[in-house]
């Protein structure tokens, strides 16, 4: 079994950066969650960067502000976790100074551990079906609306400061699945990776 130590997670001042820069930086971390004694861990190899008020895909877009997306607006290294088109959950860390509506959206972890617990969550068993997407990868390391708002260092879902696992080449593509800013590149992938979203382009 892996070893992790909840002192090698993520410190807050990583995520007091902006979040393009947080963005890249997660790539080749690893998210663990820790729920009833069941350990599950993915490397991260896709993320999207949302700016907050200036990004009109952002949920805190002109600083727009609901009981839904609250959790956008609170201190860095939060999560914002909230139901997408009421089906499935997204699981985001809010990025930079607070009140700013920046956030990352986690898409795709290549399985690294609990890959059995990811399986019966998930009700598949290709392993490339279980955390490639963002409704995909919170169904399989059980992450959903009570997360939200939950800082880092105590949530029972983390991101260790993994070290290196060899050469990350990072690209740069148009996010997906959203109508406005559809140009920017703002989604960023561990090139080449098999584990990225379906249809996610990565040549």
């Amino acid at each position: 079994m892996m070893q992790d130590r909840r002192a090698a997670t993520l410190p807050v001042a990583f995520f007091r950066r902006d979040a393009v820069t947080v963005a890249r930086g997660l790539l080749g971390k690893l998210l663990v969650s820790r729920i009833r004694g069941c350990t599950t861990i993915g490397r991260i190899v896709e993320v999207e960067a949302y700016l907050g008020a200036e990004d009109p895909a952002s949920h805190a877009f002109r600083f727009r502000r609901h009981a839904q997306n609250e959790g956008l607006y609170g201190p860095p290294g939060n999560w914002y976790v909230y139901r997408s088109y009421g089906v499935h959950w997204c699981a985001n860390l809010v990025v930079g100074p607070p009140g700013l509506g920046s956030a990352v959206l986690l898409r795709a972890l290549e399985p690294i551990e609990g890959t059995p617990a990811m399986r019966r969550r998930r009700g598949v068993r290709e392993e490339r079906l279980l955390c490639s997407g963002p409704g995909r990868l919170t169904q399989a390391l059980g992450i959903t609306g009570v997360h939200d708002q939950r800082a880092m260092p105590d949530a029972p879902a983390y991101v260790l400061a993994a070290p290196p696992f060899g050469a990350v080449e990072v690209l740069a593509t148009s996010r997906i699945g959203i109508s406005r800013a559809v140009d920017w590149p703002l989604r960023f992938v561990v090139r080449g990776s098999p584990w990225l979203s379906k249809g996610a382009r990565n040549d």
